[in-house]
């Protein structure tokens, strides 16, 4: 037998240290899954998001090339954020709504790992004082037809607070021209609107 001179006791104090480190290390694994599952789960989805974000975004891209700081009211799922901020990444897209769909908002938002996006902060239109000071311009989409007339107001009093002079209001949904609709299905839609909120609709 040849003695390489190796402990017993040392080889199973590193073997025991090495156990540890490995356990660690596979804790550290699976609660990195644990997490992105659970971001995954918390992350609503939207189809009609998946669809218009690309038309959308040929649109206003057009007007936000020498923005900076943009504010988007109803953020909803958090999918438009995401998009929007990865397809112009020299805005700061700040994102609003109300606290019961931050949770979503913040999972997309974690899962894209973009610098220049902004956790949700709670907005109600209605509110006086908004949660920002000067913005370049405002986003929203899919917002004015499920809000009373009222509030719908109240989102351009905040606009023209908080917008910067020269900036823009960008709103997309669907409306009426000259008081009427421009399609059967938009017909439809406000016909259900109405019978869920009368106060609600096409506008």
């Amino acid at each position: 037998m040849f003695d390489y001179g190796i402990n017993s006791s040392a080889l199973k104090v590193f073997l025991i240290r090495l156990s540890s480190a490995l356990s660690l290390v596979a804790l550290a694994i699976w609660w990195n899954y644990l997490f992105d599952e659970l971001l995954h789960s918390m992350r609503r989805f939207s189809e009609a998001c998946e669809r218009n974000r690309g038309p959308i975004l040929d649109v206003i891209k057009q007007y936000l090339t020498h923005s900076n700081e943009v504010l988007e009211v109803g953020s909803g799922t958090g999918q438009h954020a995401v998009w929007f901020a990865g397809a112009m990444p020299h805005l700061t897209w700040h994102t609003s709504d109300l606290p019961e769909n931050h949770g979503s908002i913040i999972a997309w938002l974690e899962a894209s790992e973009l610098p220049n996006i902004r956790k949700p902060r709670t907005l109600n239109v209605g509110q006086r004082v908004w949660p920002v000071n000067q913005v370049d311009a405002i986003f929203t989409a899919n917002t004015c037809h499920i809000m009373s007339w009222d509030r719908v107001k109240d989102l351009f009093d905040g606009a023209s607070r908080v917008i910067k002079p020269g900036g823009y209001l960008l709103i997309y949904g669907p409306f009426n021209v000259n008081g009427h609709y421009t399609s059967e299905s938009n017909q439809a839609f406000d016909a259900f609107l109405k019978e869920k909120d009368p106060e609600s609709g096409i506008r």
